[in-house]
């Protein structure tokens, strides 16, 4: 590693100010190392973002713009004003969402902020300057397609770390001022840009965009929280030996022991006990519980829903018999 490299990484993974100052072989490496993940994923992240805008202009103007369908949040709030003033998209999409950029920067932090601008800026001008083919002029397919690449492009989008639509960074900071939940804003500001749409265009095109954000929700669902959808397991028994050599010999799957104590009666009177974490797909909850039941009938079982996980033996790995 040459001296030029010293310095790149001390001075970005480090932040050192002297440049002369000496460091060990070890920071050296653990910096490079540092450098080369952020690389890594500064280079993900463009990817999937420029996939995102591709895609949610594909949905744009392959499907929505020619029929005036809208969709919800920022995005929806710029095809309504765009079908009924005329104004350019590219304009609208730039503009409606610089509010929230900035509310970004405050709400989620400096990074998030710069990454939503390029990417919002990226669809304004791949809108304006891209041309895709009219796919079809069925109101269905327009209305089901449309919204399912507009959900793929803000899925990816936030898969690399930004939105193209800035409605969720709005529900964040409204829910923590007011304590209501992310769900109920959302609903709220699309019943009112739904409710526009249907009286500046028609009954039948709201009805139509409805379709649209839909399947953008679900589209988006999918993309973020990804095809598996873990279940987290907490389970508390008398016999947490048989059911952690149950779950790795016969799930497959890999457990955390937590040493803990469990209380029962009215005297609240405790006993130490291994408390068992294990995570799963959904497709296995039935499996495992059977097996529970084989071993102990009465174990305390939890399970909670996981958006996403990394790390870990989360694979199912493949069992010798």
């Amino acid at each position: 590693m040459n001296s030029l490299w010293k310095k790149i990484i001390t001075q970005t993974i480090l932040n050192k100010r002297k440049t002369n100052e000496k460091f060990s072989d070890y920071k050296l490496a653990k910096g490079y190392r540092e450098l080369k993940i952020l690389i890594t994923r500064y280079f993900k992240d463009f990817i999937l973002i420029t996939a995102g805008i591709f895609s949610a202009s594909f949905g744009f103007k392959g499907f929505l713009l020619t029929n005036h369908f809208i969709d919800g949040g920022a995005t929806g709030i710029s095809l309504l004003i765009s079908a009924i003033t005329k104004i350019p998209l590219p304009l609208l999409l730039v503009c409606i969402n610089i509010p929230f950029i900035f509310l970004g920067y405050k709400t989620v932090g400096k990074v998030f902020a710069i990454k939503t601008a390029l990417a919002i800026s990226g669809l304004a001008l791949c809108v304006a300057t891209v041309h895709f083919p009219d796919v079809t002029q069925d109101n269905l397919l327009v209305s089901i397609f449309g919204g399912f690449f507009l959900g793929a492009g803000i899925g990816l989008s936030v898969r690399g770390g930004a939105v193209i639509d800035g409605t969720e960074v709005l529900a964040i900071y409204l829910s923590r001022k007011f304590g209501t939940t992310l769900g109920d804003i959302i609903i709220i500001i699309n019943i009112l840009i739904f409710s526009a749409a249907a009286y500046f265009l028609s009954v039948e095109i709201a009805l139509y965009s409805m379709i649209t954000y839909l399947s953008a929700s679900k589209t988006l669902d999918f993309i973020v929280e990804g095809i598996d959808e873990y279940t987290g397991v907490t389970i508390i028994s008398s016999h947490s030996e048989e059911i952690r050599q149950m779950i790795i010999n016969v799930m497959g799957r890999g457990v955390t022991v937590y040493s803990g104590k469990k209380g029962f009666g009215k005297s609240g009177e405790t006993q130490n006990v291994d408390i068992i974490y294990t995570v799963i797909t959904r497709l296995e909850v039935n499996k495992l519980n059977t097996e529970i039941q084989k071993i102990e009938s009465n174990a305390f079982v939890v399970m909670n829903s996981i958006k996403d996980t990394k790390g870990g033996m989360i694979k199912k790995r493949s069992l010798s018999h």
